[in-house]
């Protein structure tokens, strides 16, 4: 074999083996680089803050269910949250004050526990699931405003006297519901009439009580003010000027249906209301 065919089988060996090299590097996987050191972030200081648990509509009336204990920054605390009063660790400088403001507001309002304290109360602004539950949203029994609140839509708060005679022996409480009946003598003389005003209206309170205490079975008052529809206010007003009415308590197995106006029942006679000049009515028709 000649040297020159023998330079040629080495050049050709030699490119083959560099082609092969440089074919491998272009395969083969490149090392991913070295991972960079990151020093974490230091946690941010968190305080337990009282939250709606579900949404709550204006008039819901709260229970420790409806609420809940949330983290949240300390830097985003405002005075007006209440929290669990639990000391953050480390917090940062100037929210300090922020998170002692809210500790402050929450003792004192809270001398039985956060929960224990909104516990009963009406909600005055909705809340939605999550949002701090603050003081100015709700109102508790006492309040300006409670009685706004508390009444249902398309309704009014009307005072009637009573005894407890005409109370059922001061068993009647607020939230129980009653029949208002009045009995009077009639146009005659010669007998007594005896009519039931309205049916199923809610007791809102009993005097200035919104709220029977403790463990109590009774309250004997002088005042009971019912909601009454807004159409069925005049028929409250001219029973208390017609005479004395009594109030019967129905039974929790007999809640159901919405406030409506009582039967007349007066022997051969007949309730008909009348309408003149857009004012409303009632006489007796024999």
């Amino acid at each position: 074999m000649g040297a020159v065919r023998i330079a040629i089988f080495a050049v050709a060996a030699i490119v083959a083996i560099v082609l092969a090299f440089l074919v491998r590097g272009m395969v083969a996987p490149k090392k991913p680089p070295a991972p960079v050191a990151v020093a974490a972030a230091p946690a941010k200081p968190m305080a337990n803050v009282l939250v709606a648990s579900r949404d709550l509509p204006v008039g819901a009336r709260l229970s420790a269910t409806d609420m809940s204990w949330q983290p949240w920054p300390i830097e985003a605390l405002n005075p007006q949250f209440v929290t669990d009063g639990a000391a953050p660790a480390a917090p940062a400088q100037g929210a300090a004050q922020v998170a002692q403001k809210a500790a402050q507001t929450t003792d004192a309002m809270m001398s039985q526990g956060p929960m224990a304290a909104f516990d009963g109360s009406i909600v005055k602004e909705a809340m939605l699931k999550g949002e701090p539950v603050v003081a100015r949203k709700v109102v508790r029994g006492g309040q300006s405003g409670y009685m706004a609140v508390v009444l249902a839509p398309g309704m009014r708060a009307m005072s009637v006297p009573i005894n407890a005679e005409t109370a059922a022996g001061g068993f009647i409480l607020p939230g129980d519901r009653v029949d208002v009946l009045q009995s009077r003598q009639a146009p005659d003389g010669r007998a007594f009439i005896t009519e039931t005003l309205m049916r199923n209206l809610r007791v809102l309170a009993i005097d200035q009580k919104t709220d029977p205490e403790k463990d109590a079975r009774t309250i004997v008052g002088a005042v009971a003010v019912l909601e009454v529809p807004a159409s069925d206010m005049e028929v409250l007003s001219r029973g208390k000027a017609q005479g004395e009415m009594q109030l019967a308590l129905r039974s929790y197995a007999d809640l159901g249906g919405s406030a409506s106006r009582g039967v007349a029942r007066r022997g051969t006679n007949q309730g008909l209301r009348v309408f003149r000049g857009g004012a409303a009515s009632e006489v007796l028709v024999k």
